[in-house]
């Protein structure tokens, strides 16, 4: 069975069909930049594109970058445009896919999903979470496989500022960080989250999840176990598809 997955981030849009029995794209993703500003109809628009680069006429998920009740965006709006707050998501996206089925859930979330069934923390038991390192952090928190929703922890404060705003993949290329520079404020925010909720395993995700080799072994004095996503950054495409074949 094949769902559509769209994964809608802070600097690019893509999505492809999805192989939902084995857990992994059915063809090679497209992608498109995201707008800037990241308006609703903007954002709207790219994900028109990657739709209709597939012909693809059946249901789509979508991934948001932040809070998503319903099918509403809610509360927060980092990435994107402030203008998506209190938007019904699911309603605009529909519209402009001429009446496509669509649901929507927050990016880290989808990425969580998909790496608990299909990749690094299948069959793990305990506190799981998943971060999510690209133009944000995104975070998606398991107890004993079932999702907490929306925790949204890149914005906890960390040392007077927004995790995020410190330790993300974007700060660091847009600052020239060494991968050791880098690690130690990846290290301060794991300790922090660790302090917080004592998971028994981190998978990092993100575009950065490529490049596990370069730092994850680099950080220090944190007891859960670490690893990479083995979805890597596809993981947000899969899940969204695997919400959207629940309905959402």
């Amino acid at each position: 069975m094949q769902i559509f997955g769209v994964d809608i981030g802070g600097s690019g849009i893509k999505g492809a069909p999805v192989d939902l029995v084995r857990g992994d794209l059915a063809e090679e993703r497209f992608k498109v930049l995201t707008p800037h500003p990241a308006t609703p109809d903007g954002v709207a628009d790219g994900v028109k594109e990657v739709v209709e680069h597939f012909g693809w006429t059946g249901p789509v998920g979508l991934t948001f970058p932040g809070v998503v009740s319903g099918g509403t965006t809610i509360r927060t709006a980092a990435n994107v445009d402030k203008s998506w707050i209190d938007t019904d998501a699911r309603a605009l996206f529909s519209e402009r896919l001429g009446g496509h089925e669509v649901t929507v859930v927050n990016d880290a979330d989808a990425a969580g999903v998909a790496e608990m069934s299909f990749g690094a923390g299948r069959g793990r038991g305990g506190t799981v979470i998943l971060l999510t390192f690209g133009t944000g952090i995104g975070s998606a928190l398991f107890v004993d496989g079932v999702l907490v929703p929306n925790t949204e922890l890149g914005h906890l404060e960390l040392g007077g500022h927004e995790a995020e705003k410190r330790a993300s993949s974007k700060v660091k290329d847009d600052q020239q960080m060494t991968w050791e520079h880098w690690a130690r404020r990846v290290q301060k925010y794991l300790a922090h989250v660790e302090m917080l909720f004592s998971p028994q395993l981190f998978i990092i995700g993100g575009g950065v999840s490529r490049k596990a080799d370069k730092f994850l072994h680099l950080i220090e004095g944190v007891k859960a176990e670490m690893v990479p996503a083995q979805l890597q950054n596809n993981a947000g495409i899969v899940g969204a598809a695997m919400h959207a074949s629940k309905g959402g």
